[in-house]
């Protein structure tokens, strides 16, 4: 095990377990890669409405996906709500999430679900190069991600290593064209002096003060940053279709295969594909994947939004090897 994922598992471990209303004995208990403070909400409401305590597990969705290996079929968790495809495609892998009701696979496109049936995607998250409007033009941006580690980007770039998504491009990007190739743009990338934060967020407010032209984010954080900052001079810039860089990860769930909650935990998942649409879809300005919901206007669509042609779940396989690469070159804070 790598040192990064040695320190995943270490952190995971000690994530408190936090009600979501009531005591934990008869509740629901959800591990949670989406954080609390967005997703709190949902699942109070969801619980509000059902009468179906949920205790929450707030952590990682990597440092989560180790737990639930380390415990498998002990888990006390009953649903895995992770941030990326590729923890649930290596919880999957482990032969721990059980296979789910058609009726709630066939809520989304099968390119947001895994072919085996073990999770779906709830919100679809797409990579792109923010940019700062008073520094650059759209026009001034390359097409792919691959060159954004040539040396006229020296100093210019920010992005945050440790982030789930950017270490599912990464592999994304192994998958399509290799560890050499992929390697070689990490040790580019690293030697072309990148600004390193700490989350996606703080790479885009990076991109908004002018500390670095451009970032390597999720989508969504754009209308983060102008909700707090109206004005800021940011904008998102969607690399061309079939890049790495455009790859369109989601957030999703599994049931837990040894969970004896079975029906409470399909009634959550139905939840978020139905009443939990509308709240991403504009409260956290992701794609929504069901119910026919529509993205905020200012999105291209999503069916025009495409990263390489590979398994989201594929995405968990390499996580592993993943870490271990970012680690040699040197992209770790």
């Amino acid at each position: 095990m790598s040192k990064i994922a040695a320190a995943a598992l270490a952190a995971a471990l000690v994530v408190p377990l936090l009600a979501a209303c009531g005591g934990d004995d008869d509740a629901l208990t959800v591990y949670s890669g989406r954080s609390e403070g967005l997703v709190a909400p949902l699942l109070e409401q969801f619980s509000e409405e059902t009468g179906i305590e949920v205790a929450v597990r707030y952590g990682d969705s990597a440092e989560l996906a180790a737990t639930i290996a380390e415990e498998g079929d002990g888990s006390p968790a009953d649903v895995f709500f992770a941030q990326d495809a590729g923890a649930l495609g290596s919880v999957a892998g482990e032969g721990l999430l059980a296979e789910l009701d058609p009726e709630l696979l066939d809520a989304v496109s099968p390119r947001f679900r895994d072919p085996e049936g073990r999770w779906v995607g709830l919100s679809g998250r797409a990579r792109v190069v923010a940019y700062n409007t008073e520094e650059l033009s759209e026009a001034d941006l390359p097409d792919s991600i691959w060159e954004y580690a040539e040396e006229e980007w020296s100093g210019r770039v920010g992005f945050a290593p440790t982030n789930a998504s950017f270490q599912a491009m990464v592999s994304a990007m192994r998958l399509t064209e290799g560890d050499e190739r992929t390697r070689e743009w990490l040790e580019a990338l690293a030697a072309n002096d990148p600004r390193l934060y700490e989350n996606n967020l703080m790479s885009l407010e990076a991109v908004a003060s002018g500390e670095v032209d451009v970032a390597l984010v999720n989508h969504y954080y754009l209308y983060e940053v102008l909700a707090e900052q109206p004005g800021a001079p940011v904008a998102n810039h969607f690399l061309e279709s079939g890049d790495p860089g455009a790859l369109v990860n989601v957030a999703g769930a599994g049931i837990l295969a040894g969970t004896d909650r079975a029906a409470d935990a399909e009634r959550l998942l139905a939840y978020l594909l139905q009443e939990g649409q509308p709240f991403f879809a504009q409260e956290t300005a992701e794609y929504p994947l069901a119910g026919g919901v529509q993205p905020r206007e200012e999105l291209p669509p999503l069916a025009s939004v495409r990263g390489p042609d590979i398994e989201l779940g594929e995405l968990g396989g390499q996580l592993a090897s993943t870490l271990e690469l970012l680690n040699d070159v040197g992209l770790t804070p």
